[in-house]
């Protein structure tokens, strides 16, 4: 085939050539990926106070989180809000990606990870939140800048009575603070709450 630089581009009967669109199909892509700028970045309303992050071994379907939710927030009253974030599977990497990232107040992850993790630091004493001895499972000596310090850095969630109204087995989980979370007062607020027994 014989190009001709000096030949017009074949019209088509949508009013378009075979080299390009016309406006008005350039238009409607620019709206396009315009409106899809807008969705994904206004995802979800009104952010949370606090995220908890839930993870269990066998995961958490999402009509769990949503419950969970629920009875969380009419329990904490109106504020500070809350937000339960469920994962469907376990993963050990999405994991420590949402506890590096910082964007979780209280985290519930499997006891074996919270033990795991727990050398390196990084957990919120929760000494003013719960009785250390009524949770002595949560209580470790860990670092806490150059010297090691006991507290109480977990809850079981075996003992939560928000998991046992909700008939929730929370045998081998532990709720925890980070040290990155984005605000611990409001965290232990409700952290208070998942712990009554």
């Amino acid at each position: 085939m014989v190009r001709y630089k000096d030949r017009e581009p074949r019209r088509r009967a949508s009013g378009g050539t075979d080299r390009g669109g016309n406006k008005g199909t350039m238009r409607r892509r620019w709206l396009l990926g315009l409106l899809l700028i807008f969705v994904l970045a206004g995802c979800g309303g009104p952010k949370a106070d606090v995220t908890v992050f839930l993870m269990g071994k066998s995961g958490i379907p999402a009509e769990i989180g949503e419950k969970l939710q629920a009875s969380l927030q009419s329990k904490i009253g109106q504020a500070p809000t809350v937000q339960v974030v469920t994962s469907p599977l376990f993963s050990l990497e999405k994991m420590i990606v949402e506890i590096a990232a910082g964007g979780h107040g209280v985290l519930i992850i499997p006891a074996e990870e919270f033990i795991r993790m727990a050398p390196q630091g990084g957990y919120v004493s929760l000494d003013d939140v719960a009785k250390p001895e009524d949770f002595p499972e949560g209580v470790m000596e860990l670092p806490v800048g150059d010297k090691k310090e006991k507290h109480l850095y977990g809850i079981p969630m075996e003992k939560s009575l928000w998991f046992k109204e909700l008939q929730l087995n929370g045998k081998d989980l532990f709720a925890f603070i980070p040290q990155s979370a984005p605000d611990p007062e409001k965290a232990k607020q409700v952290l208070k709450i998942i712990a009554q027994k």
